[in-house]
């Protein structure tokens, strides 16, 4: 609790006290740049309380965007378990949820071994039935404006000309599609496994998505494991054109995002290399092998697009 970190930390319980007195805080479970994690107990119950860092509007915004789905999900359940709200203050920042018993399904947002098909499947089973999910009109919005994020990406040279043609051609076709409530960050690392079934945690980025985005997002996660990603594929496509058209959009965007972010990773790590620690693994170059693959699967997304763009 001494020094700048536990200034911080000291001012992060300050506000975690103001919504949830009885609050006691045990153990920092995570802290980033963004945002730190406490573990502590509310009376006889285990609880996380979240608080953020960067209060810059786009995290801000995710965060009240948080707020309000656990918020929601008091009043409609979702079919799947997830934590329950204890306390959350959106002007601060600051949100106190249960904590769920279960481990990760992946330690890492990128596992660096094919996780066991037992987990995948049993993450698969819990996302899906989230997107079967028609919660009542009004109570989520649209996080992602595509036509925009589609120019954006265009405009940072991450997608060629032809890339966006392709793009918005499908996206025209989608015009009339019905959304579909996604979880926003499906990583096998926001599924907890418990021996009462999955859990679902981090919902900032809850909403509607065209078709398949969630699927999208896991597919592009499980490079060591091909015969997951097929059968993701062949699911996200069983309805027909359509939904393959969907998953095709939301594909290109994913892996265009993580490319945008590794790349980003990797550049900062060749201004300023970390300390290497004797017989430890080489960061920079996990990642550098990682942005590889990235880069390959969104050279066979793109053949896929300009595929389905052959046949409308």
């Amino acid at each position: 609790m001494s020094g700048p970190q536990g200034s911080q930390l000291r001012t992060v319980i300050a506000a975690v006290h103001r919504i949830c007195p009885e609050f006691n805080p045990v153990q920092v479970l995570r802290r980033g740049g963004r945002s730190i994690l406490l573990v502590g107990s509310t009376g006889r119950n285990t609880a996380v309380a979240k608080c953020l860092l960067d209060h810059s509007p786009a995290w801000a915004e995710r965060f009240h965007q948080e707020i309000a789905t656990y918020r929601a999900f008091v009043r409609h359940r979702p079919p799947v378990r997830v934590p329950r709200l204890i306390a959350a203050d959106p002007e601060n920042c600051t949100l106190v949820i249960e904590r769920m018993p279960g481990r990760p399904a992946a330690g890492q947002r990128h596992p660096v071994e094919a996780p066991p098909r037992a987990d995948i499947r049993a993450a698969l089973g819990a996302i899906s039935r989230v997107n079967l999910w028609r919660p009542p009109a009004g109570m989520f919005d649209m996080p992602l404006d595509y036509a925009q994020r589609i120019t954006r990406y265009h405009e940072l040279g991450l997608l060629t000309d032809r890339d966006m043609g392709d793009l918005q051609k499908l996206l025209h076709g989608l015009a009339q599609v019905q959304g579909q409530f996604c979880h926003g960050d499906a990583l096998l690392s926001n599924v907890l496994l418990s021996p009462t079934g999955p859990i679902l945690v981090d919902w900032d980025q809850a909403g509607w998505y065209l078709p398949g985005y969630d699927l999208a997002t896991l597919w592009s996660v499980l490079g060591d494991a091909p015969g997951a990603r097929r059968q993701i594929s062949t699911f996200a496509q069983q309805a027909g054109p359509v939904s393959r058209d969907a998953f095709l959009v939301n594909l290109m965007l994913v892996l265009t995002r993580e490319i945008r972010t590794y790349e980003t990773a990797v550049q900062r790590a060749m201004q300023d290399p970390p300390p290497v620690t004797p017989g430890a693994p080489d960061a920079g170059e996990e990642q550098r092998l990682l942005l590889r693959r990235l880069h390959d699967d969104c050279a066979l997304a793109r053949r896929a697009v300009r595929a389905a763009v052959g046949t409308r």
